[in-house]
């Protein structure tokens, strides 16, 4: 039978295990924020446009109706061919975007290779509801 002492010392113990894990192992808003678009990047890669509708986050689904997004999105998307590389030129954590809900947002800016552009900058924005879903989306 354990005592209060015990109950008390197993607890501690406990805590303190929590407390060793380093830091950096924890994922910050940001880190889930763009792993949350680099997933809906990868329906939108596969040609998946409904769906990627289906993900966005409320305020994007408002702004767009489904079929003009997947029209819009084949149109600009399909003559680049497939993506090669996307690596992140930058990233913050915002509270507003002009003319949207108060955030947060995170702002991620993307540097891809696509197979017939070469350079691309694509800006993927998600934002908190919840869960991180992607509120907008702009490649140039």
């Amino acid at each position: 039978m354990q005592t209060r002492r015990d109950v008390v010392t197993w607890l501690s113990a406990l805590s303190l295990v929590g407390l060793a894990r380093p830091l950096a192992a924890d994922e910050t808003a940001e880190d889930r924020a763009e792993r949350a678009a680099r997933d809906w990047l990868a329906l939108v890669d596969a040609g998946r446009y409904a769906e990627s509708w289906d993900g966005a986050a409320p305020v994007f689904r408002a702004s767009v109706p489904k079929e003009q997004w997947q029209q819009a999105l084949g149109a600009v998307r399909a003559p680049l061919g497939p993506c090669l590389s996307r690596r992140r030129v930058s990233r913050r954590l915002v509270d507003s975007l002009p003319g949207a809900p108060r955030g947060p947002y995170v702002v991620i800016q993307l540097a891809s290779e696509f197979e017939k552009k070469k350079e691309a900058v694509e800006t993927i924005t998600p934002a908190l509801d919840g869960s991180w879903q992607v509120a907008s989306y702009f490649i140039k």
